[in-house]
């Protein structure tokens, strides 16, 4: 009888739980049948990336000057940087230089030492291919330009959450002149101009 008892205990304890787990997931749909849509049609629609996305480097050939320094911030020692000593000139002359993105990281040490400038992050991430040796850049492919998408007829871009007016949750039917949420830095940096002059200008009343 005692048995019997402790097995319906049992069977009651875990129906409340079943219950009880059934009712959160259903709370957690409910909540998101009430939202509006962020789904993206691509390729249809793409997100355009943000100011600091790090997507395929950029690479100039003739601001080079094969000194290695990406070679030797880079974790993985990825760059190939093929050079020869000019006698003429007494300075190292660069022959090729290529990326392996089927490897890289995309740390972005390379572009943030770069001496010259030579190398930049760029906002395209579509590198799919069908065979991994295709996505390793030479310095011909590195120097092409991204294409951006608010230049293609086809896709409509839109914008990312955190560049979105405050309040608006979904990027579709957005103004052109919407304004994200938050101040700009030159406009952080104008007001702290302005809060450094009004505390001189106190001072020197006092």
């Amino acid at each position: 009888m005692l048995n019997f008892l402790k097995q319906v205990g049992d069977y009651a304890k875990e129906s409340f739980q079943a219950a009880k787990y059934i009712g959160q997931g259903l709370s957690v749909t409910f909540d998101h049948m009430q939202r509006r849509p962020v789904t993206v049609q691509y390729p249809y629609e793409k997100v355009i990336p943000s100011e600091r996305y790090r997507g395929r480097i950029h690479f100039e050939f003739d601001k080079c000057i094969s000194c290695e320094v990406c070679v030797r911030v880079c974790p993985i020692n990825l760059p190939v940087v093929d050079w020869e000593f000019n006698k003429a000139q007494k300075k190292k002359q660069l022959k090729h230089y290529s990326i392996d993105f089927g490897v890289c990281i995309f740390c972005g040490n390379c572009v943030e030492y770069c001496p010259t400038n030579c190398l930049s992050m760029t906002e395209e991430y579509e590198l799919s291919a069908y065979d991994r040796h295709e996505l390793n850049y030479d310095n011909v492919a590195l120097g092409r330009l991204p294409a951006n998408i608010k230049d293609d007829p086809m896709v409509t871009p839109m914008r990312e959450f955190a560049y979105l007016p405050k309040g608006v949750i979904s990027p579709h039917d957005l103004p052109a002149g919407a304004r994200r949420a938050g101040r700009r830095p030159e406009e952080l940096l104008e007001e702290l101009e302005a809060e450094l002059a009004a505390s001189e200008a106190t001072a020197e009343t006092k």
